[in-house]
């Protein structure tokens, strides 16, 4: 079957898809699995869908979007789940802003009941220009593979408690502190579900190339994915040659998208040149710092985000935990320089 899409959502983008597509009615009930959905109803609330370029558009009742099967566990938003069984015409729902799509399990109440989508088929790819040939198309299709690299340079490991603790903009003001210091800067996300939003701070903050799990043909990870994705990532952008890699876990540092696993990896972790905690308030400073320690012998260097709003959770870090409290939004630049002392670099040209 030939459809028109409405929309094609950024989950796809590895496959550079068209507004035209051929669909199949066999459709492989597995994360990754590219499918084309007509959208059910109308939402005032997280009614949007991020496309291939990061911009967001409102969805509409009718709307043709294709999107990838995948699951998602965010306390903040919607937890999901890619069913055993996938049909033409059943009825499922979108995930999250990039297009994510599975059957929904629970939700927090301030994103509301997630989107219908009724499944039309799974998109059909040709991978040989002029070809006849298809194959049903997956968003590991055309995904990064790894390179065979010498070294991986230093790495600095934007954490956080939970999602919403300030590790974007954390990551994003030390990838700009690199950039503006003279150095070539590789900007990462390793752990989450599929969504631009991250990566594309990076680089309006200065990363020369920033890239993400879904780069790597991974919807949204797990513990049995985000080790090898980010061994994946990080030998990508060694090969581009950048000088220091900033690389952000999303999610919490005790969620289910692997960041453990990730952080138990000893050749990982023994890439991180600096570590930044980001948190919402006192108890996770405390608890993040003993629980990255204990666990896996991650000394942090840095504390971040909403704790550090102001004097009072400053004063917390500052005299309870012994390390530099400083806020992203506050105080960029001291951040920055924060990062750059610890990994003991010099911006360029300097004197």
């Amino acid at each position: 079957m030939r459809l028109h899409l409405d929309k094609i959502a950024s989950v796809t983008r590895n496959l550079k898809l068209q507004r035209t597509v051929t669909t199949t009615d066999q459709v492989e009930a597995a994360s990754g699995t590219v499918v084309v959905g007509r959208v059910h109803g109308e939402k005032s609330v997280y009614n949007h869908l991020e496309d291939v370029h990061g911009r967001m558009s409102v969805l509409h009742e009718g709307d043709v979007i294709v999107g990838a099967l995948g699951h998602r566990n965010a306390l903040h938003g919607y937890e999901g789940v890619v069913p055993e069984q996938v049909r033409a015409g059943d009825l499922l729902n979108i995930l999250n802003l990039g297009g994510v799509i599975g059957r929904c399990v629970s939700q927090n109440p301030e994103v509301g009941a997630p989107f219908e989508v009724e499944i039309l088929g799974q998109v059909l790819a040709y991978p040989e220009f002029q070809s006849r040939q298809h194959q049903p198309a997956t968003i590991a299709l055309g995904a990064l593979a790894g390179r065979e690299v010498a070294s991986i340079p230093p790495v600095v490991y934007v954490m956080g408690t939970c999602m919403n603790a300030g590790k974007t903009a954390a990551a994003s003001v030390i990838v700009r502190a690199f950039s503006q210091a003279g150095f070539k800067v590789g900007g990462t996300k390793l752990t989450g579900v599929s969504l631009m939003r991250d990566i594309l701070s990076m680089s309006d903050y200065g990363a020369d190339l920033a890239v993400d799990f879904t780069d790597a043909g991974v919807v949204s990870t797990g513990p049995e994915t985000a080790p090898g994705v980010a061994h994946v990532l990080f030998s990508e952008l060694a090969a581009k040659g950048v000088d220091v890699i900033v690389a952000e876990t999303g999610d919490g540092i005790m969620g289910e998208y692997g960041v453990q696993a990730l952080l138990a990896d000893t050749v990982l972790s023994g890439y991180g040149r600096a570590s930044v905690l980001c948190a919402n308030d006192p108890v996770g400073v405390a608890g993040g710092i003993a629980y990255l320690r204990d666990q896996f012998g991650i000394s942090v260097d840095v504390v971040a985000g909403p704790a550090t709003d102001n004097r009072v959770g400053i004063r917390f870090v500052e005299r309870e935990v012994g390390l530099p409290a400083i806020n992203a939004r506050t105080s960029p630049k001291a951040l920055g320089a924060a990062i750059l002392d610890r990994l003991g670099l010099v911006p360029q040209g300097a004197a």
